[in-house]
């Protein structure tokens, strides 16, 4: 079905896009583990900016029993809590939406080898977050992990796919045009350099919405469908 807009009246008042985010990211982890080779697998990951991702974290546990001299157990006891001094500075944490899917390769530990990513408004309605979105975008491509980025919000002018070419030095007219977008990028090594193939096609209101390709590994490749994943999401939702 053609794309709705989920960011305005009236449609955002049922159907906001915050659901369909969420709902989509679902939908297109799904399709993909329908399609991907046996070790390959996908997860989503739904984060709004409030809501703070923690990579290390550390747990309060009871101290250990040690056996005392004369027979029965003993608690050991912790080392003296180190008070720092007080911090300098206290901000708010202003953090960015994340919706997006990650693809595994089962290889001894998991390796992230592909991501898809939806662009939400607040990806775009402050230049901290744009430049927070595209540093995400270029950091998964110097490490060689193959991505596809979806900007269907109608929120904002924001060219999220021409700062990304600007940070790698490559935007020309065409990139500046791409304000709602569907991209696809494909990092490789040819002749000992370093380069990016890249899909990038328009998307707008009232039109199909693209499939665009995800390189696994070498030349391993899967489609991303979001014309059906986004059919799926809104027929579960009965939005059409």
């Amino acid at each position: 079905m053609p794309l709705l807009d989920h960011c305005r009246q009236p449609l955002s008042e049922e159907y906001p896009w915050e659901s369909i985010h969420s709902g989509w990211v679902s939908e297109i982890a799904r399709h993909l583990n329908r399609r991907l080779p046996p070790r390959y697998y996908a997860l989503e990951n739904k984060k709004f900016g409030n809501e703070i991702e923690i990579d290390v974290g550390t747990y309060d546990r009871e101290p250990l029993a040690s056996p005392g001299a004369n027979g029965p157990a003993t608690a050991t006891l912790a080392a003296p809590a180190w008070a720092p001094p007080a911090p300098l500075k206290t901000i708010a944490a202003e953090l960015p939406d994340t919706f997006e899917v990650r693809v595994f390769l089962r290889e001894g530990r998991p390796k992230l080898v592909a991501a898809v990513e939806l662009v939400s408004p607040r990806n775009k309605d402050r230049p901290f977050a744009r430049q927070g979105f595209v540093a995400k975008c270029a950091g998964y491509l110097a490490e060689g992990v193959s991505l596809v980025v979806l900007d269907p919000t109608t929120e904002r002018t924001a060219r999220l796919h021409s700062e990304l070419m600007e940070l790698f030095g490559a935007a020309d007219q065409k990139d500046q045009s791409l304000t709602m977008f569907g991209a696809a990028y494909r990092p490789v090594v040819r002749e000992d350099r370093a380069q990016i193939d890249i899909w990038a096609v328009p998307v707008a209101v009232g039109q199909p919405l693209p499939t665009l390709p995800l390189r696994l590994t070498g030349d391993l490749m899967v489609p991303v469908d979001f014309e059906a994943t986004y059919t799926d999401v809104c027929r579960d939702r009965r939005a059409m």
